[in-house]
């Protein structure tokens, strides 16, 4: 007898075990399963992870003080007391660039100045007693300082400045810019000597020689005048030079004449007296006059070599 059911071709497979037949009944997970997470939806990428953020800037002032400590800590010889010493270098790098501001106005590359000024940060940390209880940018700030000055004293300037002005070229120039940043303008000379309580002589003679670096060579060909030196643009031929030899050599010739021919030359050519008022003065006819300065004249020119 043959079965009327069709033969689904299953294998004999039940309702709820074939594939893609909808399950009889669903079945809830236990609450205390684990719940996986649900997949992103398709042609989202995954969210990246946060970056690695810090709280807050470094304390460079703590820094420093924990690697002193450790510095003090390490044996004279240990070979992690050179890591220490560079690290301390390069965290106090923005206090030498901070004192190298303080020069900008003398034309030298800001770079050189930072590295003479972290010669200075070097010896001072060299020399530094963490335990005097002093903060270590107190006791820097001058030592960079000073090595900066000195290398202006001793290697930039061709020209020697007293010490004095020097010195006060240092106030003069802070005043002026506390004074700029006041008014919103360059001070003025007695603006900065009243600032600074100091005679306005002073002043001038402190911005006369505190820019006085480098001696300008009279023959250096300068770019922005067309090639031309200094020489050529500041010397010129002076034509009274020419009257300086004459007027010392009628000055030689007029003291071996009498008297009274010498009144007469100095009343003709030097009062610019016409003869007849010459003749007026000394009592003597215009002809006797004109007669004398013909004589006079005759005798001078033979008596001048450069005439001849």
């Amino acid at each position: 007898m043959q079965d009327d059911t069709p033969d689904t071709g299953t294998g004999g497979l039940s309702a709820e075990s074939r594939p893609g037949s909808p399950p009889a009944q669903e079945r809830t997970p236990p609450s205390d399963a684990p719940t996986e997470p649900e997949p992103d939806p398709p042609g989202e990428p995954p969210e990246p992870p946060e970056p690695f953020s810090t709280t807050g800037p470094i304390d460079v002032r703590t820094l420093t003080r924990v690697l002193f400590e450790r510095l003090a800590e390490l044996p004279a010889h240990a070979p992690e007391r050179e890591q220490v010493r560079a690290a301390l270098i390069e965290v106090n790098i923005p206090l030498v660039r901070y004192a190298a501001t303080r020069f900008r106005s003398r034309n030298e590359p800001m770079e050189d100045v930072v590295q003479v000024g972290t010669i200075g940060l070097i010896n001072a940390i060299d020399r530094f007693d963490p335990g005097r209880g002093v903060q270590f940018p107190t006791y820097a700030l001058p030592t960079i300082l000073g090595e900066i000055k000195r290398y202006f004293r001793d290697n930039v300037r061709t020209m020697h400045v007293p010490r004095r002005l020097q010195e006060l070229w240092v106030q003069v120039s802070g005043a002026m810019e506390e004074l700029t940043v006041t008014h919103g303008r360059t001070p003025k000379i007695p603006e900065i000597a009243a600032n600074l309580r100091i005679p306005e002589e002073d002043v001038r003679a402190c911005l006369d020689a505190g820019r006085a670096y480098n001696a300008a060579s009279l023959e250096a060909a300068q770019e922005h005048e067309g090639g031309l030196a200094l020489l050529d643009r500041l010397g010129y031929e002076d034509s009274a030079l020419t009257d300086v030899e004459h007027r010392d050599m009628v000055r030689h010739l007029l003291v071996q004449l009498p008297e009274r021919e010498r009144r007469i030359v100095i009343l003709r050519f030097f009062a610019n007296l016409t003869q007849s008022q010459i003749s007026t003065e000394l009592g003597m006819s215009q002809m006797h006059v004109s007669r004398l300065l013909s004589r006079i004249l005759t005798r001078l020119r033979s008596g001048n070599s450069w005439e001849e």
